[in-house]
């Protein structure tokens, strides 16, 4: 089919059915239940703007393409993942006052780490032939 016939038959149901013609701005999605509005400022502060580019650098990494390889593909999600929680928890403990947070984050370093390591040197091991 032709772009003349998608065009046409826009045309049909647009006049059909105006209410679908009709466009409106998207409204701003409903807050999830719990969660609240920043606090005036808060994207500002320096713990926000750290975690906001640890979650940027994480969510970037993670795209990466899928190679069809289940092994590969794990840990090409993982490893950023990992490393992300890693970021987030020195941002913890950098900026964080809760000591019972502050251990938390210590333990998630010290589990994932080694994790992170592990991954590191499957993946080398197992790089696609080029």
């Amino acid at each position: 089919m032709n772009t003349t016939f998608y065009a046409a038959l826009l045309l049909v149901a647009a006049t059909s059915f105006p209410a679908i013609a009709q466009t409106t701005a998207p409204e701003a999605p409903a807050p999830m239940a719990g969660m609240t509005m920043p606090a005036a400022g808060a994207e500002a502060s320096p713990s926000s703007k750290a975690f906001k580019a640890a979650d940027e650098k994480m969510m970037h990494r993670m795209t990466a393409p899928m190679s069809g390889d289940a092994d590969r593909d794990f840990v090409a999600g993982m490893l950023p993942h990992h490393q992300g929680a890693v970021d987030m928890a020195k941002v913890e403990l950098q900026y964080g006052k809760d000591p019972a947070m502050r251990r938390l984050a210590t333990a998630i370093i010290k589990a994932q780490g080694p994790e992170i390591a592990q991954m590191a040197a499957w993946q080398a091991k197992h790089r696609p032939a080029q």
